[in-house]
């Protein structure tokens, strides 16, 4: 695996090309606006993206040491945001 030269949400924006279904690109713009679509789009990726970390991380946690309680998930869940709220950082998913 490369190391990425920015961490998630860091660096120039970059033009990619994506394709979504017309009603999905269609609801986006009546919500938040044609201007404010890429930051829509950026929002939602980055939340994905820290979701699939926070599962990686939690499925490597219960390899080692067993399950965890949906509780306890719900718990992880709630510190991880917080904390990288808080440093305005991202882990990095191993």
């Amino acid at each position: 695996m490369t190391e990425m030269p920015y961490s998630i949400g860091e660096g120039p924006a970059t033009r990619v090309s994506l394709s979504l279904p017309e009603g999905t690109a269609e609801a986006i713009r009546q919500r938040v606006g044609k201007r404010e679509f890429s930051a829509f789009i950026t929002a939602a990726v980055e939340r994905e993206l820290r979701g699939q970390i926070l599962d990686e991380y939690l499925a490597d946690y219960e390899r080692r040491k067993g399950p965890v309680s949906a509780a306890e998930q719900d718990r992880a869940r709630q510190v991880f945001d917080e904390v990288f709220a808080e440093e305005g950082e991202w882990p990095v998913a191993s």
